[in-house]
């Protein structure tokens, strides 16, 4: 060792503490608004200069600090947020550690100015380029705090060479600014760059109309009517907030906001829990857009594992998991209608309900009968079952339908009340038109088609058994010990599945027998991908994915094809069926089924009115 053990001084000390919470200026922005947040205020208001590079004022109307506790509120490790380890469990504050504003402070230079409710005047203190902490001094201020702080990494140059462009620098601590004002509405935010107000929004708490109008300001025009409303509670955990229809996805993952008890998160359980969710309904990559609030006891979730507090952990890691799968999995399949009910069926006419004619679809379900089993048509739905190499068991768990008088010209097909309307006419051979009562609606033939044999298809798989197929050569698999200690834990589930594997040794596995859908697939990336979410959540939904996919190509080549030309009663039956079907509301590849041109537009669209 070249240089003696020695203590290093209380300046190079809190430097070296920023770097935990002084990343760049959005970083700072962070901080600071928490603080405001567990000061209570109603309003805040940033003001940023080249980015926060320059200059960065966060100001708020909170209940201020006593001039008598300024310069402790600038010392390391003091907080009036905890007072022993008993309280980090039940944690419900934002800030608690003691240590965002002296290595701000430390790396900056920093004025602090509070008056609280008890005085009539405010005080002002700053901090010295030496770090020490001047004397408060009287100064003009209402009720609440501000932080004005100029020049981050002044005197650190080897961090401030780190920093991006002003314009990068700026998005992110926008984007900070943007997700406290996603997650406060009762509270009023304004951000200005430059001098120039970028964003301002009242509070709105309590109307719905106005959170919906802040939130299309936050994420763009129309989120809220391109959203799908949810909230689901189970035992003491909530879940609520908005997911966007699969169809709005976005090719990068920058609009997925999660909160936990109203902090912001990236959480690889809560994360693994969405994509999910949304895994039957998004393809090809694409991201989901969602803004989700989880609620839950404080001391069932440890926010102390993270300098920033970006990452949470949860007591009942898999418990909490399930539930947010379930929750958002089930808002999905009700999709726009959110009227979908398993026990309820549509209601039909008394009149005889034949399946659609020759070369098209099956009818709508109708009471089954094991004695008879339809025809498998040239390019109908039952076509789906031809050349399958489970055609025998699909064929017996979801193809029998009694039929009455099965090609009789029937009385027209109602649902009460009908939900996705009428049927009018088809139109270019692609597209159904049919009349409701909130306007015009527009239905891909083939993409709705596609998506009701999709659903029949999964449906009839998990009632029945699943068909093995034994390796002829097993495929030997080198995992993590981790990843082969998680296999002792759920071989049962697995082979309940399909998958028979074996641990042959302390980090490799014998696949013997897969399930007979998945013998083109790649055994050894499927099982590596497999046991990657076993670890990560304690299950995998990597074999049903995989046998989703044959599904989804099944299904897509035995769809309704262009320019068939359809009945009214076929069109009607179509209608019928996709309002008693699962995530109706887009096809298998995240594209929209149907839309609808309400009478409003429609009036627009003619002038009338005017």
């Amino acid at each position: 060792m070249s240089q003696s053990i020695h203590i290093l001084s209380h300046q190079l000390i809190s430097q070296i503490a920023a770097g935990e919470v002084v990343e760049r200026p959005a970083a700072v922005a962070k901080e600071l608004i928490e603080n405001s947040l567990d000061a209570q205020c109603t309003r805040i208001e940033v003001e940023v200069e080249q980015g926060g590079i320059k200059r960065l004022r966060v100001r708020d109307d909170g209940c201020g600090i006593p001039a008598s506790q300024l310069a402790l509120a600038l010392t390391r490790h003091a907080t009036s947020k905890v007072s022993e380890i008993a309280d980090l469990e039940t944690i419900t504050t934002f800030g608690f550690r003691g240590e965002a504003l002296p290595s701000i402070a430390a790396v900056s230079r920093l004025t602090l100015i509070s008056r609280s409710a008890r005085e009539e005047t405010a005080f002002s203190i700053t901090v010295g380029a030496d770090g020490r902490i001047e004397v408060p001094r009287p100064a003009a201020h209402p009720v609440g705090t501000t932080v004005d702080l100029y020049d981050i990494f002044y005197n650190v140059p080897a961090r401030r060479k780190f920093l991006r462009s002003v314009n990068t620098e700026f998005a992110h601590l926008e984007l900070v600014v943007r997700r406290v004002a996603m997650a406060r509405p009762d509270i009023g935010v304004q951000l200005r760059h430059q001098g120039r107000l970028v964003l301002d929004v009242a509070a709105s708490a309590g109307d719905d109309a106005a959170v919906a109008a802040r939130l299309n300001c936050l994420l763009g025009q129309h989120f809220t009517t391109q959203s799908l409303r949810l909230d689901e509670t189970a035992g003491a955990l909530r879940l609520h907030g908005w997911v966007m229809r699969p169809a709005f996805s976005r090719s990068q993952s920058d609009q997925q906001f999660f909160y936990v008890n109203g902090r912001m998160v990236r959480d690889k359980l809560v994360g693994h829990a969405v994509r999910q969710a949304f895994s039957d309904v998004l393809h090809h990559g694409r991201q989901p857009v969602y803004l989700l609030f989880l609620e839950l006891p404080p001391p069932q979730v440890d926010v102390n594992v993270h300098p920033a507090k970006s990452e949470v952990r949860f007591r009942e890691n898999r418990q909490v998991h399930d539930f947010i799968f379930r929750s958002i999995y089930k808002r999905l399949s009700q999709g726009t209608l959110a009227l979908v009910e398993k026990s309820q069926p549509p209601v039909f006419d008394k009149s005889p309900q034949p399946p659609f004619a020759k070369g098209g679809l099956l009818s709508s379900p109708l009471e089954k009968d094991a004695s008879f089993s339809p025809p498998l048509e040239k390019g109908g739905l039952g076509g789906i079952y031809q050349n399958s190499t489970i055609s025998q068991q699909l064929h017996d768990e979801s193809a029998r339908y009694q039929i009455d008088q099965a090609f009789q010209q029937p009385a027209p097909l109602t649902v009460q009340p009908p939900l996705l309307g009428t049927a009018l006419a088809q139109l270019n051979g692609i597209y159904l038109l049919a009349q409701s009562a909130a306007g015009l609606v527009i239905v891909d033939i083939h993409a709705a088609h596609e998506r009701i044999g999709y659903e029949r298809l999964k449906n009839a798989w998990r009632k029945g058994q699943i068909a093995r197929q034994v390796l002829l050569l097993p495929v030997t698999v080198q995992v993590s010990l981790r990843e082969a200690e998680a296999l002792e834990a759920q071989k049962e589930m697995l082979a309940r599945l399909g998958l028979i594997i074996d641990r042959i040794d302390i980090d490799r596995l014998l696949v013997r027998e897969i399930p007979a859908l998945l013998q083109q697939v790649d055994i050894e990336q499927l099982v590596r991908d497999l046991f990657a979410d076993l670890v990560v959540c304690g299950n995998s939904s990597g074999i049903e994915e995989a046998i989703n996919s044959v599904f989804a190509t099944m299904a897509c080549h035995s769809a309704v094809r262009a320019n068939r030309q359809l009945t009214l009663t076929e069109m009607n039956a179509l209608l019928a069926e996709m309002a008693i079907t699962e995530r109706s509301d887009q096809c298998n590849h995240g594209r929209p089924t149907w839309i609808v041109l309400n009478y409003h537009e429609l009036d627009r669209l003619f002038a009338r009115g005017r």
